[in-house]
């Protein structure tokens, strides 16, 4: 690998180090090429998703992310161009799924109140159900139909702890992604909604969504033993670490409109304690850069 590869790789690695501490933790244990891989992915569709929601600090619209994705091999101007000709140089991968990811991203342009399950659904495998398209050929060696709709249950269920982590952020954002269906299915109103009320209707409609989520988490995660060991392993420590939140969320009474839900560090070194042991894994020793059990 020549130093300017290195280089633009290197970037995308910062990218998810500063944007998700999470996911950086879980897959920076696989190894190369795979690790670099998730990064690149992690690091566009970050752009694709700040296009959208920080316009102003976007080095690129979505239009223009399009366009360059289009004529990938002409893109110049920023790291992520060659790191993703890198990528899908190295593994089988197809631009679909990063045509819908715009495609959801689109749609906060225009659809910021959600109606219907439907819709929300749609919505979280537009978003997120595609990154685990995105990363099933870089995870697993062969993954047929069944692992693939299995991850793309996994990245939806992620959508749905990100909406219900970011109520509040969403809602002074003008955005309500929780559907009006189950809120009136709960007896939750719109207006309650506009005031922040946490309420009995407001921790049963969550805890619905909260089932939801759990659900297509344990749907996909019934489909990792066809992995490689480090990717299942990865896979699993990063969606439980995720699903934690929701954890979180139920220990604070389901306030999520002026607090955002978060996971210590002492209940993810227990979650990365119990699935060294599941898996069978050796993680690198931190002091030695040697592998080690934890």
């Amino acid at each position: 690998m020549d130093r300017s590869l290195r280089n633009v790789l290197k970037a995308c690695e910062m990218k998810i180090k500063d944007g998700s501490t999470t996911f950086y933790k879980a897959f920076g244990l696989l190894p190369s090429p795979r690790k670099e891989a998730v990064f690149v992915l992690y690091a566009f569709c970050r752009m694709i998703d700040d296009a959208m929601d920080e316009p102003e600090q976007s080095p690129y619209t979505l239009d223009e992310l399009a366009y360059r994705l289009e004529h990938l091999e002409q893109a110049e101007g920023h790291y992520i161009w060659p790191a993703l000709r890198w990528l899908f140089d190295s593994f089988p991968i197809s631009k679909e799924p990063f045509w819908r990811q715009i495609e959801g991203q689109r749609l906060d342009a225009h659809l910021t109140r959600y109606e219907t399950m439907e819709q929300f659904e749609r919505y979280c495998y537009l978003v997120a159900g595609t990154v685990g398209e995105m990363l099933l050929p870089v995870l697993h060696d062969h993954p047929d139909q069944e692992v693939i709709e299995a991850g793309i249950r996994i990245g939806k269920a992620m959508q749905i702890v990100n909406i219900i982590r970011d109520v509040g952020e969403d809602q002074r954002r003008g955005r309500r992604y929780i559907p009006l269906e189950i809120m009136h299915a709960h007896g939750y109103s719109e207006e309650e909604f506009e005031r922040g009320v946490t309420n009995e209707a407001w921790a049963g409609m969550i805890q619905e969504l909260t089932m939801l989520a759990r659900q297509w988490f344990n749907e996909g995660l019934n489909h990792t033993s066809g992995y490689p060991r480090m990717s299942a392993f990865c896979v699993e420590l990063s969606s439980r670490m995720y699903e934690a939140i929701l954890d979180d969320v139920a220990t604070h009474h389901y306030e999520v409109f002026h607090r955002r839900a978060y996971v210590s560090a002492l209940a993810k070194l227990g979650i990365l304690q119990r699935l060294v042991k599941k898996h069978g894994v050796a993680l690198p020793d931190p002091q030695t850069k040697e592998t080690a059990a934890v």
